[in-house]
């Protein structure tokens, strides 16, 4: 099966192992990984700060970026749930409006590709370490992403899931929520965090990039000996 990749903004600039851990994992399931070197933004930074009008322009060129790809796969369920969930109305009686849709359409969150469709929840992978997982407000209420990390996980050789209490509530980041309300965001943060470290957990995981740098900021503040890693790091390791 042949899919083409999207990656996030922050992840290509800040977190690029966890690209380069994606493609290495879609390979292992039998994917081959087509990276257009033209993309750039889902749009939705400028789409949650109110400017509609130029997040369309980027939303235009990234239905374009992806016209006509089968699947199109992204270690982020934030960018999937805001292109899944957005896209129609911003293009609706627009001569975009089929190309967005069928965009809509083929676009998945890795764990969910890799259970869903690809109906693959063990690919070999390693990682001796007991952890908690972290369900992302757009994993969970944006894609409906729950089981499918926790299936995956459980099939990691040596990796022992504990969840932490309140696992489905923010951690704080939101974009630019933790900008506005930063005495909040940090808050909410401190909070996920003292959760995960009750669980003994030497590992926060999750689907969010954002979320983990967002705790990881906390972590490295509060001087805390937990860690972050995203679910594709897990994944590619071992093999």
């Amino acid at each position: 099966m042949t899919v083409q990749l999207f990656i996030p903004c922050f992840i290509d600039q800040l977190y690029p192992s966890v690209a380069f851990n994606t493609i290495k994992v879609l390979e292992k399931a039998g994917c081959t990984v087509k990276y257009n070197e033209q993309q750039t933004c889902c749009g939705q930074p400028a789409f949650n700060a109110g400017f509609w009008g130029e997040s369309k322009d980027v939303c235009t060129k990234f239905v374009q970026d992806f016209d006509g790809a089968d699947y199109i796969v992204s270690p982020s369920a934030s960018c999937t749930g805001f292109v899944r969930n957005n896209y129609n109305q911003l293009f609706e009686n627009n001569a975009f409006q089929s190309p967005a849709k069928k965009v809509t359409n083929q676009i998945f969150e890795l764990s969910e590709f890799l259970v869903k469709i690809l109906k693959v929840t063990d690919i070999g992978a390693s990682f001796d370490a007991k952890v908690t997982y972290h369900d992302s407000c757009a994993g969970l209420r944006e894609c409906k992403i729950k089981q499918e990390p926790r299936d995956l996980l459980s099939k990691v050789a040596g990796l022992e899931l504990v969840e932490m209490d309140n696992t489905d509530t923010c951690c704080g980041f939101g974009g630019s929520f933790a900008v506005k309300y930063d005495t909040i965001s940090v808050a909410m943060a401190d909070q996920k965090i003292d959760n995960a470290i009750a669980t003994h957990a030497e590992y926060i995981v999750s689907t969010d990039m954002s979320c983990l740098m967002h705790l990881d900021g906390r972590i490295n503040f509060n001087g805390q000996a937990i860690k972050v890693v995203h679910l594709a790091d897990v994944l590619a390791n071992g093999y």
